[in-house]
């Protein structure tokens, strides 16, 4: 079975007077289905299909996308601003339909601190709630937290997008807050260990020295007592 290049079928025909007609017309001879009986083959430009089909390969694969997990990493201490950067991340990487697996990281006695991550994954859940759904919950592994994310079906309308981003900026600011009266507290407990410590004793005070230019009064002396006179002694008489 022959077809030309306008899809007009010609009949089955001899191999050599197919190929001879193909190449009056400056065309190729392709066999398109050799499965057949009998096979089928086609007049054409065999280099301007390969082109043509080479091209609609490389848009369906445009089109495609391949499902990737990306990776945030967050801390229990992490501040709200910090938070914010993840945050914004997981959103860029949701929105281009990956998966994001948020992972808190626990060192030294944060192990004893659990409820602390936890808290920071459910806040980091919160803020990304409006585009995002949970496709697994937030579980220990060694000294990792882990949670994935992924993007929910209802995707967020243009209007939207300043909603959610104002949103998260909510939590972030929320999330600032409660440290900084956390810190606050901390802070006042000091100052009251510090009020109820035993006052340091005063030293006494050093006597001053007499100002430069007035002489101490000089101290005065006893006067000596008068020697006692002792009366002469008269020359006895003696009688003639």
């Amino acid at each position: 079975m022959v077809i030309d290049e306008e899809n007009v079928q010609l009949g089955v025909m001899e191999t050599v007077d197919a190929m001879r007609m193909a190449q009056e017309r400056g065309l190729d001879l392709v066999e398109v289905a050799a499965n057949q009986r009998p096979p089928v083959c086609r007049i054409m430009d065999y280099g301007k299909f390969k082109y043509e089909n080479k091209k609609k390969a490389s848009a369906s694969k445009k089109k495609q996308h391949t499902v990737t997990l990306k990776e945030v990493r967050v801390r229990p201490k992490i501040a709200g601003g910090d938070l914010q950067v993840k945050v914004n991340r997981a959103r860029d990487f949701l929105a281009k339909g990956d998966k994001v697996q948020v992972t808190c990281l626990f060192r030294g006695r944060e192990m004893a601190h659990q409820d602390v991550g936890r808290q920071v994954m459910m806040r980091f859940l919160e803020m990304v709630s409006d585009i995002a759904k949970v496709e697994r919950e937030p579980r220990l592994e060694g000294r990792r937290m882990n949670m994935i994310l992924a993007l929910s079906k209802k995707r967020p309308k243009a209007s939207d997008k300043g909603a959610g981003t104002a949103a998260a900026n909510k939590a972030a600011k929320k999330a600032a807050a409660k440290a900084a009266e956390k810190a606050a507290k901390a802070a006042a407990g000091e100052a009251a260990e510090a009020s109820t410590a035993p006052e340091a004793s005063v030293a006494p005070e050093v006597s001053t020295a007499p100002e430069a230019g007035v002489a101490p009064e000089a101290s005065t002396a006893p006067e000596a007592p008068a020697p006692e006179t002792t009366p002469e002694a008269t020359p006895e008489k003696t009688p003639e």
